[in-house]
């Protein structure tokens, strides 16, 4: 005979809890690499996909002093970074000279205009006065967005902080009038893919083919 044993009594109209899937995790870190460590891994895949040539300028070091152990040895035991005279990428893309500079900020409004130095400002102002596509790709980190900066729409505001006293690039102006870059594994920050479809458009408008 089998035997029954009393469980625990529910009480009544107490639904049975239902076990919920775990949630999915979502990285939000851009893999763990800055923005401009991001922008040459693109430019690696650029390169090996023969999809561009594109290459991070070296930074400009001032050596002070040297020390020689041997003859044919030299070790540099002093040495500081200079401000980059110009940007930190240039190279070619369909025949187009391009160049720019990687900015980040932590802010969610804005980004400080003293974070673009005026050198920077006047290179890339040469840049596009002579046909070629200068530009910058901003990093939201607080929305984990990436944009292309025209470099029409940096010297517009730049312009305003000489006569205005205007200190920042409001987040909104990059939502109206930049453009956001999509991010993925490869290529990363496909900054190129924004060149295709929102600035080579308007060069062969301007008789720039």
């Amino acid at each position: 005979m089998a035997l029954k044993y009393p469980g625990p009594k529910r009480p009544i109209n107490h639904p049975i809890p239902k076990k919920e899937p775990p949630k999915k995790l979502i990285n939000k870190s851009n893999m763990g690499q800055t923005l401009e460590n991001d922008v040459s891994i693109t430019n690696d895949y650029y390169l090996e996909t023969k999809r561009a040539v594109v290459y991070k300028k070296p930074t400009p070091i001032q050596i002070v002093h040297v020390n020689y152990p041997a003859r044919n040895k030299a070790k540099i035991t002093e040495a500081y970074y200079k401000i980059p005279s110009t940007t930190d990428f240039n190279g070619i893309y369909k025949g187009f000279y391009i160049d720019f500079d990687c900015k980040e900020t932590q802010s969610k409004t804005s980004i400080p205009l003293s974070n673009i130095h005026p050198h920077q400002i006047e290179h890339l102002r040469r840049i596009t006065a002579a046909g070629g596509i200068g530009f910058l790709i901003v990093y939201f980190a607080y929305y984990n967005e990436h944009y292309y900066l025209p470099f029409e729409v940096l010297y517009k505001y730049y312009m305003a902080s000489l006569e205005e006293g205007r200190k920042s690039i409001p987040y909104q102006v990059f939502k109206d009038e930049a453009y956001r870059i999509p991010f993925s594994y490869n290529p990363r920050v496909d900054y190129l893919s924004v060149i295709d479809e929102h600035i080579l458009p308007t060069f062969k408008i301007k008789g720039h083919e």
